[in-house]
């Protein structure tokens, strides 16, 4: 029954993420059609970026203490980018770049997107194999 409510937790950090990731592509989107000035997108933007970074290296803490590597190693690649982004000082988005460097930072959230989407997937999978695994005990 644990491991269930490990895959409910995982689930539900991801659905976060996921949300944040969302968010930024809408605030990022409202600009690109100007229904909202360039501060105000970016400060949207940069209010949620390091709470999704911090809550992504969370879900990759939490996997390795909870042993399930494969999903560990899986987000790996997104922590290290987020990593190198925050040591290089281009994790916030800059309020006078912003429509020079529009199109780069929407191809960027929708990779995380689809990245993130993919460990749900595995995670929905992996939550419906261990309720199966734990009902046939």
């Amino acid at each position: 029954m644990g491991d269930v409510w490990t895959w409910i937790i995982s689930f539900l950090i991801l659905i976060t993420l996921i949300g944040f990731i969302v968010y930024q592509l809408i605030c990022l989107a409202d600009l690109e059609f100007d229904y909202i000035n360039p501060y105000d997108s970016a400060s949207r933007i940069n209010f949620v970026v390091l709470p999704e970074f911090i809550l992504q290296g969370f879900l990759c803490f939490f996997y390795l203490i909870t042993g399930h590597w494969f999903m560990a190693l899986l987000g790996v690649p997104y922590l290290y980018y987020n990593f190198q982004l925050y040591s290089k000082r281009q994790h916030l988005v800059d309020v006078t770049e912003i429509f020079n460097l529009l199109d780069w930072e929407k191809k960027k959230r929708l990779f995380k997107l689809a990245y993130m989407i993919l460990t749900l997937f595995l995670t929905i999978f992996w939550l419906i194999y261990s309720t199966l695994d734990d009902n046939e005990d």
